[in-house]
């Protein structure tokens, strides 16, 4: 018999390797500061090489997104391509070991090796990510599992992936799938950069398929080339549920005729890896269980001020007992 799940998510298979570096270590080995750079293999290496004490796990947006909704309680998979390498059977377990499932197999035809991700966290817990594109990148419609669409609530697709045609196709049939089964589809937009290479297809996208879209300010106002809020306005037309992270600012959330916004406290992170895929994480699990969309929001900040409050992009503690203490649940 099939599982079913609450949870479905489709990105990129990345290993993270995550240490400490200060800005002088950054400045002598040419890493750019808070942001993510694609790197080929051999630079992936040479970083490797060069970092201090690791912490290492199966991540990619998504991947940590749903992750961290399993483990409020919430069966979830996620569905993602990596190769039949040491990384990629590590990927497999790491994700099972958190409760979540994966329901590809490594593959072992796949020339490249699986992705992975050298991050490096500041002391100010800024993260400067650098991105080995392998197998990961290179997930196509027939990557896509069907059966695992039956009896689940929810799909949550990362941006990241609709860089390749394969990808986009790959995402309209999980969508397509995912209403089949009486489910719904959400979507990260994931990066801006992203978002102006694929304006008018994300566009459609979101219009056609997309029940959910979580996106920070950057990414809405580059996706609609105008100012937030009339992106926002564009973007309800066409998607029921809407939402904004905002750096320290409350998070906006449109949906069902109203506009809410839902406050955040300021913190020092200790690591900002995670904020916005554990906000995700929060916010799905208050939809899936049938929270109002305030609720959901709220439990999105509480689940992204836990995160950075660690290093890692997953959480370590009780959110569901968070939720309980302030009044959620």
């Amino acid at each position: 018999m099939t599982r079913s799940y609450d949870v479905i998510g489709i990105g990129n298979a990345v290993v993270d390797v995550i240490t400490h570096a200060d800005d002088g270590f950054l400045e002598h080995m040419g890493i750019e500061k808070g942001i993510m750079q694609l790197i080929d293999r051999e630079r992936a290496e040479l970083l490797y090489a060069a970092m201090g004490e690791r912490v290492q796990a199966a991540g990619g947006s998504v991947a940590n997104t749903v992750a961290g909704a399993g483990r409020m309680g919430l069966s979830s998979a996620f569905v993602g391509k990596v190769k039949d390498d040491a990384l990629g059977r590590f990927y497999v377990e790491n994700m099972e070991e958190f409760g979540t499932a994966f329901p590809n197999a490594p593959v072992a035809e796949v020339e490249a090796p699986t992705t992975r991700s050298m991050i490096f966290v500041s002391p100010d817990g800024e993260r400067s990510m650098n991105t080995y594109l392998g197998a990961g990148a290179d997930f196509r419609a027939e990557d896509v599992p069907g059966d695992v669409f039956s009896g689940a609530k929810f799909l949550f697709l990362e941006g990241y992936l609709f860089d390749k045609d394969e990808g986009k196709t790959a995402f309209r049939q999980a969508a397509s799938l995912m209403h089949a089964a009486g489910g719904q589809a959400g979507l990260a937009l994931s990066d801006p950069f992203c978002a102006e290479r694929h304006r008018a297809d994300f566009q459609r996208l979101i219009a056609e398929e997309i029940d959910l879209v979580i996106a920070n300010e950057a990414e809405w106002t580059t996706l609609y080339e105008t100012d937030l809020d009339t992106a926002l306005d564009r973007a309800a037309a066409a998607c029921r549920i809407v939402v904004c992270t905002r750096s320290g600012d409350p998070v906006i959330v449109i949906g069902d005729g109203n506009r809410i916004e839902i406050p955040v406290t300021r913190v020092v992170p200790v690591d900002a890896t995670g904020a916005g895929d554990q906000f995700a994480a929060g916010f799905l699990y208050g939809l899936v269980n049938g929270r109002d969309l305030e609720t959901c929001g709220r439990m999105g900040v509480l689940a992204a001020a836990e995160v950075i409050g660690h290093v890692g992009p997953r959480p370590e503690a009780d959110m569901v007992a968070i939720f309980r203490e302030n009044g959620l649940l």
